[in-house]
């Protein structure tokens, strides 16, 4: 497995993240405060659109690492509770991080 799986799905997990607080700040103010109706539209289009493409990556991450399903479920759908992509995140570069330490190619000492 290339190490760019691993980069690709933190990266999105936390644009997804930041992402999943702005959209949650906007209904706040949607909601609570009757402002932002518009920028609530924007900012949620965009988030679906970046959640569908961390799907994508944290299932690719998944298949490869051969996870088990309770597993990968967890990791989609943290995707969805604020804040719990931060520590996912985090768990799963820990746990991936050994399987590139035992694909990398032993170099030739000289």
């Amino acid at each position: 497995m290339k190490k760019s799986v691993l980069t690709r799905y933190r990266a999105m997990a936390y644009v997804t993240a930041v992402m999943l607080l702005v959209l949650c700040t906007c209904m706040i103010f949607k909601y609570g405060f009757d402002k932002g109706e518009d920028a609530t539209l924007v900012v949620s289009q965009i988030h679906g659109v970046l959640f569908i493409i961390y799907l994508v990556f944290a299932f690719d991450l998944g298949s490869k690492a051969k996870w088990p399903f309770p597993k990968l479920l967890w990791v989609l759908v943290s995707g969805t509770i604020p804040l719990a992509a931060f520590f996912v995140e985090r768990k799963v570069a820990r746990d991936v991080e050994p399987l590139f330490a035992d694909a990398a190619p032993a170099v030739a000492k000289a």
